[in-house]
């Protein structure tokens, strides 16, 4: 840790050494879609959930191409998958994706040291001949510089604009396949470190889904003719993503654009409507996490990864908060009065997590046929 404290264990996975925040997820499914949730670039995860990697696994259940994550520490070592959908064991797997897991660890300890204290930097390190240098691992943990500040979608985007078609994956006795869907919505998701089941999602909504980097200069999107903008999740400071994000989120804005938000992306909108963020001492990570829908008065039970949190007393005047944490009162959503645009800061497509808030991609696509009915009227 940055403060010179040393915690012990097996090492797993890939040799070597990673540095990043130490955070803690509370799930107890899904680690591998956890470990390749874009959003968790830059952090090592502390499961603690004790039985990680008992499933093995398989090349469906990437939330990404490559794991954006430094590290995982678990309390328990990982034993041989059992399940019928495993392809290999997770072990094989962190090796093949480069990924420095140490297991045997107190991960209560842990984990309540960082609720007590907040998510300290840290090196995770693993020498399979159980050689360290210590002080240079200290010394690296010390002068990381930590999240704030940092743009990281820059690191998980896209390289160049894409149409993804795939829908939904269907289990049954036949084994699985993708359900389809005929679009009739063209949709715009700006990939600032988007998860794939949310574009599942948005396909199976019945939108045509055009990824587009997160560097995308405003005129690249109108250009596409969008019937609406879909602003995905990310890692990093949202105030230093929001330097080139924002002016775009504002042209779109002013075009009255339909807009959907969620994590990163409903944080670059508040910035975009005036609002500021700040980093969370723990921040949300979990699939656990209950949220109150203020519009319909009814708890979803939902799945959140981040750090960084909407301020809404900063917000402009048009900006209407529609959800809030029941765990500490934090800003969970908000919409505009005057335009159709609303976000989210958790994540509705729920991979892994409950199904509570998928309602929000019909409440999206409802939003833009609404919004194009009303144009035509004009």
């Amino acid at each position: 840790m940055a403060d010179g404290s040393v915690f012990w264990g097996q090492g797993l996975g890939a040799a070597g050494a990673a540095v990043g925040e130490v955070c803690f997820n509370t799930s107890i499914t899904g680690y591998q879609e956890i470990l390749t949730d874009p959003s968790y670039a830059g952090q090592i995860i502390t499961f603690t959930f004790p039985h990680i990697g008992n499933v093995g696994a398989n090349a469906e259940d990437l939330e990404a191409r490559k794991p954006a994550a430094r590290g995982l520490i678990l309390r328990a070592p990982i034993t041989e998958p059992s399940n019928w959908r495993s392809a290999e064991p997770l072990d094989a797997w962190l090796k093949k994706s480069n990924l420095v897991g140490l297991s045997g660890l107190d991960t209560r300890a842990l984990t309540i040291r960082i609720r007590d204290g907040g998510a300290p930097n840290g090196v995770i390190a693993h020498a399979p001949d159980g050689k360290f240098d210590l002080d240079n691992l200290r010394k690296q943990a010390a002068a990381w510089p930590g999240l704030e500040d940092m743009d990281l979608a820059k690191e998980v985007t896209c390289e160049k604009a894409y149409e993804w078609k795939e829908g939904l994956w269907r289990l049954g006795a036949g084994g699985s396949g993708l359900e389809k869907s005929s679009p009739s919505l063209h949709v715009v998701a700006i990939d600032y470190g988007a998860k794939l089941n949310i574009l599942r999602r948005l396909v199976n909504a019945g939108c045509k889904v055009t990824v587009v980097p997160a560097t995308v200069a405003a005129d690249e999107v109108f250009k596409l003719k969008p019937d609406g903008v879909f602003l995905s999740n990310g890692p990093g400071d949202p105030a230093a993503t929001g330097i080139y994000a924002v002016p775009v989120i504002k042209a779109i804005l002013d075009k009255n654009i339909p807009l959907f938000g969620i994590c990163l992306g409903h944080q670059l909108l508040a910035l975009a409507l005036g609002g500021k963020t700040r980093k969370m001492k723990l921040g949300h990570r979990g699939a656990n996490q209950p949220v109150k829908d203020l519009q319909t008065g009814k708890v979803e039970i939902t799945s959140q990864n981040h750090g960084f949190e909407v301020l809404p007393e900063t917000l402009s005047a048009n900006a209407e908060v529609t959800h809030v944490s029941l765990f500490d009162n934090s800003n969970e959503g908000l919409r505009l009065k005057d335009k159709p645009v609303f976000s989210v800061q958790y994540h509705p497509e729920a991979s892994p997590g409950p199904h509570d808030s998928h309602y929000l991609f019909k409440r999206f696509t409802d939003m833009i046929e609404k919004h194009k009915s009303s144009r035509r009227a004009a």
